[in-house]
């Protein structure tokens, strides 16, 4: 059967998108994190596909470093297109990447991002059953115009006709071809050597190895599938309709394993984002790239995430924002927190409102309440924070560490000069600029000593009332 043959498949990725309007190659542009190509791309791989080949054409190099990026162990290949003769042509450039194959050869499309593997599956279980050389996927759109057409003749699909070839009566049909194909690998590529342009685009039609299989009395096997998971992206609009599509199928597969969205239709998961059971998303959350939560992990209103891990019970105050930090178990974060690059918080660091970390390593139970910036800084255990705190890490020219030991007091409105380090279980006054570094267990502090000018204040409003007058 089919299911037990050897697979491969091909993902058409060689188009430019011109009506997409950018600099970039269509493949390339984001769909939760991920490049439009990756989902067709994975998808197959999914089913055990080996090897992937992606035709690439438009910014190959691009699109071939994407990929890769996206499936660095997986068995990818990849052939050139570099002229777009049509669809039939773009499959052809493909034959030296598989020579040697013996089996079916699946053709998807690198626009098409929201194809379903059960669908994929339902083909293969088709082929097999039809025990023809070609199987393909057909879908009945709203509005046909414009798609090809599964023409059959005597109840069997006798051929594909190009919606500019078809005839009045071929364009009443309202089975439409969606391009996705399964072909014995012998019967594709000597099917693609018969191909002609004789047609209204002179391209050469990839539809055409329908008739070639008919034509040679074999029966091809159809699957439909819904319109909306063989739409191809063209254009920015259909792009954010994509993602849309996508996000809701991220999110229920999230809900269905124990993570409470509290507006699901605002929260926005990308594919790659990783989320432990009883995790709770607040409204307008938004995870990105590589970012894992534990279990247990609370996340309010209006937080960015990006690329971040987050140790099981954290709690994400709302609006605040992670990129590239890795933080321990029961932390709380926020609210209004900016947690930058290099971040690495142990367990059970508290790091309040309007608090911002850079490549700052921060040790158990550590708080930085209100305030204050800790950039290029190493914190120990147990330290405590006042609001208003900076560590003055550049001075112009060059970035310097500040190292705080264990159980240190730095008080408000202090500023930490570096290189300095503050040792075990010193303090530091409120309002102290830190200029030298302090010895365990001593008290720093620069600041003026306090002068008080009695009756001032009287005098001054005296001088004031007698101005007035």
């Amino acid at each position: 059967m089919s299911g037990s043959r050897r697979l491969a498949a091909l993902v058409l990725c060689a188009g430019a998108g011109t009506r997409m309007k950018s600099a970039r190659a269509k493949v390339l542009h984001p769909v939760l994190g991920q490049p439009l190509a990756s989902y067709p791309v994975g998808c197959a791989l999914a089913l055990g596909a080996a090897p992937v080949v992606a035709v690439v054409g438009h910014q190959g190099e691009a699109v071939k470093a994407a990929l890769t990026g996206c499936f660095p162990q997986a068995p990818l290949g990849f052939a050139t297109q570099a002229e777009q003769k049509g669809t039939g042509h773009a499959v052809s450039m493909a034959e030296p990447a598989l020579v040697g194959f013996s089996g079916d050869v699946l053709i998807l499309y690198g626009d098409v991002p929201l194809l379903r593997r059960e669908t994929l599956e339902a083909l293969r279980r088709v082929h097999a059953e039809s025990q023809g050389p070609l199987s393909l996927v057909g879908f009945r759109p709203a509005d046909p115009t414009g798609y090809g057409r599964l023409v059959e003749h005597q109840g069997r699909l006798a051929r594909i006709v190009e919606h500019r070839d078809a005839t009045p009566e071929e364009r009443e049909l309202g089975l439409c071809n969606a391009g996705i194909y399964l072909a014995d690998a012998g019967f594709l590529w000597e099917a693609l050597r018969g191909l002609r342009s004789d047609n209204a685009q002179g391209e050469l039609y990839l539809t055409d190895i329908a008739a070639a299989a008919a034509n040679a009395g074999a029966a091809v096997g159809v699957v439909e599938a819904t319109p909306e998971e063989v739409a191809g992206v063209n254009d920015r609009r259909e792009l954010a309709q994509a993602a849309r599509v996508l996000q809701g199928r991220i999110n229920r597969a999230h809900m269905a394993a124990g993570v409470s969205l509290l507006d699901p239709g605002s929260a926005w998961i990308d594919a790659a984002v990783r989320l432990g059971e009883d995790c709770e998303l607040g409204p307008n959350v938004q995870l990105r790239g590589a970012t894992a939560l534990g279990r247990g992990v609370v996340v309010g209103a209006g937080c960015v995430v990006t690329d971040s891990t987050l140790g099981d019970g954290t709690v994400l105050q709302p609006y605040s924002v992670l990129e590239g930090a890795a933080l321990g178990a029961r932390t709380t974060i926020g609210p209004f927190a900016r947690l930058r690059p290099g971040t690495e918080l142990a367990d059970e660091v508290h790091l309040g409102n309007f608090v911002e970390t850079k490549k700052a390593r921060i040790g158990k139970g550590s708080k930085a309440g209100h305030l204050s910036y800790l950039g290029d800084a190493t914190v120990g255990a147990g330290c405590n924070i006042g609001a208003g705190t900076i560590t003055c890490n550049y001075d112009g020219v060059n970035k310097h560490r500040t190292a705080l030991g264990d159980g240190v007091f730095i008080g408000s409105d202090t500023q930490l000069v570096a290189p300095v380090a503050v040792g075990d279980g010193a303090y530091v006054g409120a309002g102290t600029t830190v200029t030298a570094d302090v010895p365990a267990d001593a008290l720093a502090i620069s600041r003026a000593p306090q002068k008080n000018v009695p009756g001032w204040a009287k005098k001054k409003r005296a001088l004031q009332g007698s101005a007035k007058s």
